[in-house]
């Protein structure tokens, strides 16, 4: 028997690669509608305990029973800590600022990757990639404006968001390759449903029928638009699609306006294009180191 071999499809990549990011930005943008009756906290665990059992069954029905096992235990419930204490920011943020506004500092999630790549991983980054790193940082800077009279401590939030995001990305190098992406996947919301069940009690709100909808939307448009993106990565090549990702600051954008009628400044839309384009640079320029280095090896 012979092994058919899988060729990258790049516009079936991008097509699923921004269905995912939209459906992302449809539940967040649900999540800071519920955010006016109920804690960060509680959302974030109705959204795990319902996204849960449709996860199991995907990675089940994909991988089988063996992408249940996993060798590293600690490490997913270190990362789903981490999801959680993120998350919730992120939700934070979005009481308090506007959607893209608060999408578009969460994106500066890279730039810290790239950063905590040399102090944590101690792997070298090259002058230009230091230079896209300040660029997006600039860009963060223009839109929270930490020294002018229009400054929001909430802005923190997300920017914190980016931070503890970019941390759990690290620390998933120390989980081994042979370790399948469909159990990355379970045990992420496995881990945030136990976290966030924990803490939740404290925080708790007893849920009205009429918003069980808008819970079930956030857990079905999360779970779908990770699948998705996981989906457009696979069948598509990394440098064409990674730069669609940015996708979500124009549906965060379009979003706000339509249900909060929420419009950016000029230099929120500045500060935005920073950090897009300096994400997308970085992207663009890892795949090709890493396709440099396949071809010499």
């Amino acid at each position: 028997m012979t092994v058919p071999v899988r060729h990258p499809s790049p516009l079936a990549g991008i097509a699923c690669l921004v269905a995912g990011i939209f459906c992302l930005t449809v539940s967040d943008a649900q999540a800071k509608w519920l955010g006016q009756f109920y804690s960060p906290i509680q959302i974030l665990f109705m959204r795990a305990m319902i996204a849960l059992p449709v996860v199991l069954a995907v990675v089940v029905a994909i991988g089988g029973r063996r992408s249940l096992r996993t060798q590293y235990p600690r490490i997913h419930l270190l990362r789903g800590g981490l999801n959680m204490v993120s998350a919730s920011c992120f939700y934070i943020g979005l009481q308090h600022l506007p959607l893209a506004e608060n999408t578009a500092i969460a994106f500066a999630a890279p730039l810290f990757v790239t950063a905590l790549s040399v102090l944590v991983l101690k792997e070298k980054v090259d002058r230009a990639r230091w230079i896209a790193v300040a660029a997006g940082f600039v860009g963060v800077l223009i839109i929270v404006r930490p020294t002018s009279s229009s400054f929001d401590v909430a802005a923190l939030w997300p920017l914190v968001t980016a931070l503890l995001y970019a941390v759990m990305m690290t620390t998933a190098r120390a989980i081994g390759r042979g370790e399948s992406m469909l159990t990355t996947m379970f045990y992420i919301v496995a881990a945030q449903c136990v976290w966030s069940a924990l803490v939740a009690p404290w925080f708790w709100t007893a849920p009205q029928w009429q918003h069980a909808p808008y819970f079930a939307g956030i857990a079905l448009c999360s779970t779908l638009g990770l699948t998705l993106i996981t989906q457009g990565f696979r069948i598509g090549p990394a440098s064409v699609v990674a730069p669609f990702d940015y996708t979500g600051l124009i549906w965060a954008t379009l979003l706000g306006w339509i249900i909060w009628n929420e419009q950016p400044d000029l230099v929120a839309y500045l500060g935005a294009l920073f950090i897009a384009g300096s994400g997308v640079y970085i992207a663009l320029r890892e795949t090709r180191n890493t396709r440099r280095q396949g071809a010499a090896s």
